[in-house]
């Protein structure tokens, strides 16, 4: 079991699944700085206040802290659409494979012969 599982980790994708949650956290923490340290403020320019953190809706003991989610989602926007512009700017620098053809449902002349030959065996039965 033990060499199955030196097996598994080994293998590229489990690998490159590594590399990528370790990349992404730190994209993560560069992005979040950036929307903390230069995005918010230069909003709080134009807007006013920005920061959405200290926003809490009381409800009883209950204390839900609205504005930190509203900062989280602002974060995601961001972090969805910087990753939407790399990816465009890397598939504008890869080149792209070529597809394969798609497959022609149409029988070729061989199959449509064969198909005769078992129908006029049917019938000889």
């Amino acid at each position: 079991m033990l060499k199955e599982f030196k097996e598994f980790i080994a293998r590229g994708n489990v690998m490159d699944l590594a590399v990528g949650v370790i990349v992404g956290a730190a994209f993560t923490a560069i992005v979040k700085s950036l929307v903390d340290n230069l995005i918010n403020p230069l909003l709080g320019i134009f807007i006013g206040n920005i920061d959405f953190s200290n926003l809490v809706l009381t409800i009883g003991s209950a204390h839900f802290k609205y504005g930190a989610f509203i900062n989280s989602v602002i974060n995601f926007l961001i972090i969805a659409f910087v990753v939407f512009l790399l990816i465009k700017f890397i598939n504008k620098l890869v080149p792209k494979t070529p597809e394969e053809p798609e497959a022609d449902d149409t029988p070729s002349q061989e199959e449509v012969y064969l198909k005769e030959i078992v129908e006029l065996l049917k019938e000889k039965k």
